[in-house]
């Protein structure tokens, strides 16, 4: 069940650039659960959780770590691969293949394709929506008779704050 403060609400900005709250946007992901019928379990919120603080691009290996309980029997990989699996199924959660690494999804709410712009420097990423991208994509499968079932665009190169830091 979501937050009774925090109001999931979907974005309607095509521009917002993923800045919204990420209690809002983890309630938002309780309640997609919740309105598919599927079960946010208290470790796969967690995970969420964490990858919203990180605020980077996360392997599982760091997310193992960082959800063991004190005290209590620690978490293996097998438990935390099959809650990124979920949360990917859910739309919840993309993986950057180039980092083998997971971030939220910014906007689960939506069906869009996936374009991230990461950072070789501080390894930050962005996920932005281009519909323009998703539609050439389209094009060009529909020409090569493919069938797209999944579609993510990664781009690497030098955010503005380490190409600055550089350049000084």
């Amino acid at each position: 069940m979501t937050n009774p403060k925090t109001r999931p609400r979907p974005c309607t900005d095509p521009d917002c650039r993923g800045r919204h709250s990420p209690r809002e946007r983890i309630a938002l992901a309780a309640s997609i659960c919740e309105g598919r019928g599927v079960q946010m379990t208290v470790l796969r919120r967690r995970i969420l959780e964490l990858l919203w603080a990180s605020g980077r691009p996360t392997g599982a290996y760091e997310l193992i770590e960082a959800v063991k309980p004190g005290g209590s029997r620690p978490v293996g990989p097998p438990t935390v691969y099959r809650a990124l699996e979920f949360l990917m199924a859910q739309g919840l959660v993309s993986r950057i293949e180039s980092l083998n690494a997971y971030v939220p999804c910014a906007h689960p709410e939506r069906n869009h394709d996936c374009l991230f712009f990461i950072c070789r420097g501080c390894r930050a990423s962005v996920e932005l929506e281009d519909p323009r991208i998703g539609g050439l994509l389209a094009e060009d499968a529909a020409v090569l008779g493919f069938v797209a079932t999944r579609r993510t665009v990664e781009v690497e190169g030098m955010c503005a704050r380490c190409t600055d830091a550089g350049a000084a």
